[in-house]
């Protein structure tokens, strides 16, 4: 998928339904007040070719976040980090919770006119997963 396809799947999940109940989707996962969509992802088991994956999923995600913030401004970086610490003693909505357990970092957008925030992310954390580029589309605001 090249950027294009990142920013038309964003579109359509900023004015996507959500539905009742946590599944799957065609784009990735959805559940009540959120999708997360899977814009690429890569099995790396050496860990420089893991690297390099993660550099230029990253390079994706600041290209991705170009597109999106002549639209809607532009976005300082969101530490997921902090808020995967707040979930030692506080409740962290899910799509929150989740995306900080997989990624350190996103670009962050509140969506005009929808009520929804936008965040991409590059999920790297987990050097057992697979590396990631996400789009997260929420009606929840972040923590």
């Amino acid at each position: 998928m090249d950027i294009a396809q990142h920013i038309a799947v964003v579109d359509e999940l900023c004015h996507r339904t959500f539905p009742a109940e946590h599944g799957p989707s065609d784009v990735g996962v959805s559940g009540p007040g959120h999708h997360t969509a899977v814009l690429a992802t890569a099995e790396e088991g050496d860990p420089a070719l893991r690297a390099v994956t993660v550099g230029q999923f990253e390079k994706d995600r600041d290209a991705v976040h170009e597109l999106l913030a002549s639209r809607w401004g532009d976005a300082d970086p969101y530490n997921l980090l902090t808020v995967l610490l707040r979930t030692e003693r506080e409740e962290i909505p899910r799509p929150w919770a989740e995306l900080s357990q997989r990624a350190s970092v996103a670009h962050l957008w509140q969506v005009r006119g929808t009520g929804r925030w936008v965040a991409v992310a590059v999920a790297d954390r987990d050097p057992a997963d697979a590396v990631r580029l996400l789009a997260l589309v929420t009606e929840t605001d972040p923590p």
